[in-house]
């Protein structure tokens, strides 16, 4: 009887090893991603999502001070653009928006943007009588004082009279804005309607002072 030679079992060969240097070399491609997508994401979102103001002047006293910190969400503007549809805020929304060549006769730069609230909706007129503004639609054909039916209204005092004594019939893409420090602010009543393309966004966020935190 002859002896068997033993059963020999085929070992898998072994994957090979990556060096160091190659790992070195993925880790450096990823932190250099890393560091060009952050700035990238960053510009999108300031650009398309929300973005953050400091607000410079007085027009907009006693709700928002100077050099208060305030975020601005654009995401519906964003959103309606992209989809090719008009973006119109609420009545009582405050929006910062881009003057355009309006501002000039003012000794403002056309691209500089301010924070208003708006008082008047695409379509309707407005005017300023005995102090008060008057805005004219379909609901209401004997005007109403939007002062009056909404929560800011408690904080405006007399307003100004209009550059015009007349009434102002706003289009079918324009809205009507004012400070809520009316006796101190370059609005509507000045320059005119805004069209609703000038607008950046809609206050969100008062984040800074902390004491004064809050969501609008």
């Amino acid at each position: 009887m002859h002896d068997q030679p033993p059963n020999v079992v085929a070992q898998p060969e072994q994957a090979p090893k990556k060096s160091g240097r190659r790992q070195q070399i993925r880790t450096i491609i990823t932190t250099a991603a890393i560091l060009v997508a952050a700035p990238l994401v960053a510009i999108l979102l300031t650009a398309f999502v929300f973005q953050s103001y400091e607000v410079d002047g007085p027009s907009m006293q006693t709700t928002l001070h100077n050099n208060d910190r305030l975020i601005v969400w654009k995401l519906p503007r964003t959103w309606a653009r992209i989809t090719g549809h008009q973006y119109v805020p609420k009545r009582g929304d405050i929006v910062v928006f881009v003057g355009g060549p309006a501002l000039t006769p003012y000794g403002q730069d056309a691209s500089r943007q301010l924070i208003k609230r708006v008082v008047a909706l695409p379509g309707e007129r407005v005017q300023v009588k005995d102090g008060k503004l008057v805005v004219y639609n379909a609901q209401h054909p004997n005007g109403f004082d939007p002062d009056d039916t909404l929560s800011y209204g408690k904080v405006i005092g007399d307003t100004e009279p209009m550059n015009t004594n007349g009434i102002i019939t706003l289009g079918p893409n324009q809205i009507f804005v004012c400070g809520d420090n009316r006796p101190d602010s370059l609005d509507s009543r000045s320059f005119g309607p805004v069209n609703t393309n000038q607008i950046v966004g809609t206050l969100a966020a008062r984040v800074l002072p902390l004491s004064s935190a809050e969501r609008f």
